[in-house]
């Protein structure tokens, strides 16, 4: 039986992606490159913990954190199923990484809340070292916020962020959502022990540049849920929308006890993935907070998400074009 025209089309393409990265480790490895972890915050229950990574070939050796700056996390080619071992409260887990060069492994362990350090090991490469969250089970509160026009105010068109956020070296050169990092941080100074995930449709690569973003702001520490671009068997792209429906849905089942706040902006898809979690799983649901867009960042953005906020049934919902505005309103839902 033959396959329809277009399933055939993409799977040639995805061969050709392969090639295309068969030349690019080829030419790495003439090049000098050296395969490098670059390791992720995580996150987990007392029980198990998420761990996050990337096993890739860089230009530049990276220090015992694995940080990939700049440009060069752009010219950084994926390792495929590398060989990983984790070694988490004194315990080592072997991993594989997957096609590209991802880690991404749910492990069985015993910790008490808080964060912890996690080595990544691999014959080829030096250790890296990150940390995992380990959410209190009497959590109830948590927060979940998107990156791109939430936090941080790009002013840039939608398909030319990924470029941007890993061509640009310096994090200086980014400009933080006012008053969103004071939002948060008042939040989670209301909730202690808030886990916090920065949930984005941007790649891996950019990680460690939105991490020191992060922190420069004084935004909460916290963990990113990224993804991988590129084609597969299934479609051209990646879904950037199903990335986020699907860490909602992930976060939902791991943690059924927490309620979160749910933060976005109106640019893209944010109100209606949100008001979808919302009425499936209103008791999960603290608040959607959405920050709307000036005129021009909408604009950029490909145009402005209209939801109707009076279907979310008791779900609070506000809006506001910066984080006073949000905090003003989340204040008289009793959640600052």
């Amino acid at each position: 039986m033959r396959e329809p025209p277009a399933r055939a089309l993409l799977a040639s393409v995805v061969r050709l992606s392969h090639v295309i990265h068969g030349v690019r480790t080829r030419v790495a490895g003439a090049s000098g490159f050296t395969p490098t972890i670059v390791a992720y915050p995580g996150y987990g229950s007392t029980t198990w913990v998420r761990v996050l990574a990337r096993v890739v070939l860089t230009s530049k050796p990276a220090a015992a954190s694995g940080t990939v700056r700049g440009w060069h996390a752009f010219t950084s080619v994926p390792v495929p199923r590398s060989e990983v071992a984790v070694e988490i409260g004194g315990v080592i887990h072997p991993v594989r990484a997957d096609d590209g060069g991802l880690v991404d492994e749910v492990l069985q362990i015993s910790l008490a809340p808080g964060w912890h350090p996690v080595v990544l090991r691999s014959p080829e490469t030096a250790p890296a070292e990150a940390q995992v969250l380990v959410v209190a089970p009497d959590a109830t509160f948590g927060i979940v916020s998107d990156i791109d026009d939430t936090v941080m105010v790009t002013a840039l068109p939608r398909p030319l962020l990924a470029f941007w956020n890993t061509l640009v070296v310096s994090e200086r050169a980014r400009t933080p959502t006012p008053g969103m990092a004071v939002l948060l941080d008042r939040i989670v100074a209301r909730h202690p022990e808030t886990p916090v995930l920065y949930l984005s449709t941007g790649p891996w690569n950019v990680a460690p540049a939105l991490a020191r973003f992060l922190a420069r702001n004084l935004y909460p520490k916290g963990v990113l849920l990224l993804t991988d671009w590129g084609p597969t068997l299934q479609r051209w792209f990646r879904s950037g929308r199903e990335h986020k429906q699907n860490n909602l849905e992930r976060l939902a089942r791991e943690f059924p006890g927490v309620r979160w706040l749910l933060l976005g902006d109106d640019g893209q898809h944010d109100p209606e993935i949100y008001a979808d979690f919302a009425r499936a799983h209103a008791g999960q649901t603290a608040a959607i907070a959405i920050r709307q867009l000036s005129a021009g960042e909408a604009l950029l953005a490909g145009g402005r998400a209209h939801e109707d906020a009076t279907e979310h049934g008791s779900v609070p919902w506000v809006t506001a074009p910066d984080g006073a505005g949000m905090a003003a309103q989340l204040g008289s839902y009793g959640l600052l």
